[in-house]
């Protein structure tokens, strides 16, 4: 039994440096909110230290990571016992 296939040509060097050079570059990286997102632009993130091990969004944090997150979440994670005290 015989399948017809095909070769893909192979990309020059030329076009591979040429699509990295498009690329824009990323001057400033956007601070990280884990949990639900700030309600407004207007709030700044929480940074809060962690009292327990934690999971939000299929990422683990350790007891003692600090992490940022909106003003109504750390309210919620302190009052069920996840901020440390400090």
């Amino acid at each position: 039994m015989t399948t017809n296939t095909t070769k893909k040509p192979a990309i020059a060097a030329e076009d591979s440096t040429a699509s990295t050079e498009a690329r824009p570059e990323r001057t400033r990286r956007a601070l990280t909110v884990v949990g639900p997102p700030l309600l407004s632009e207007a709030q700044k993130p929480v940074p809060i230290t962690l009292s327990q091990h934690l999971r939000i969004g299929g990422a683990d944090y350790a007891p003692g990571a600090e992490i940022s997150v909106s003003p109504d979440y750390a309210r919620r994670l302190r009052g069920q016992g996840y901020v440390a005290r400090t």
